[in-house]
């Protein structure tokens, strides 16, 4: 089974609870990612009854939002906001500082398999950028030496 009882137990529940049967679909997605580290082809043709998808149509979603990956991922995930009030507060270079800092580019993750790199188009923190999120906690106000204090204390 690629999908455990328990997690498609938890979906089918959360799911009841939207008056469409594709409302739940980005909660979904969020959970297998959590449990499983990616949404591959096999998860998304599990899920697709479930949302009266095709498995196509699922793989449309995850790839269409950035914070959804069907590529095995590094333990943490680091997503810089380059939205427009983000990059004039000079995200664009933050996110090369932090680049630079791992050894890696957007879209890769470290060797040692411990961050995955990335932006986001809005994080909806625009008053405090530059910013990142780090999994699911948010981090505004940052410059070069606090983000790198930040990554540096990950696991």
């Amino acid at each position: 089974m690629v999908i455990s009882k328990a997690i498609r137990d938890q979906i089918e529940a959360e799911n009841a609870n939207y008056p469409r049967a594709r409302g739940g679909l980005l909660a979904a997605l969020h959970r297998v990612q959590r449990e499983y580290g990616a949404i591959t082809p096999e998860h998304a043709t599990a899920l697709a009854p479930i949302f009266d998808m095709t498995a196509v149509e699922v793989l449309a979603v995850v790839s269409f939002y950035d914070m959804l990956s069907s590529q095995p991922a590094g333990r943490h995930q680091v997503r810089v906001c380059t939205n427009l009030s983000c990059s004039l507060a000079g995200a664009r270079e933050f996110l090369r500082e932090i680049e630079n800092h791992l050894g890696i580019t957007r879209g890769e993750t470290s060797a040692d398999g411990r961050i995955t790199l990335g932006h986001e188009a809005c994080l909806g923190a625009c008053a405090n950028a530059p910013m990142m999120r780090v999994d699911d906690r948010y981090y505004e106000d940052l410059d070069t030496e606090s983000a790198r204090q930040v990554l540096d204390a990950l696991d």
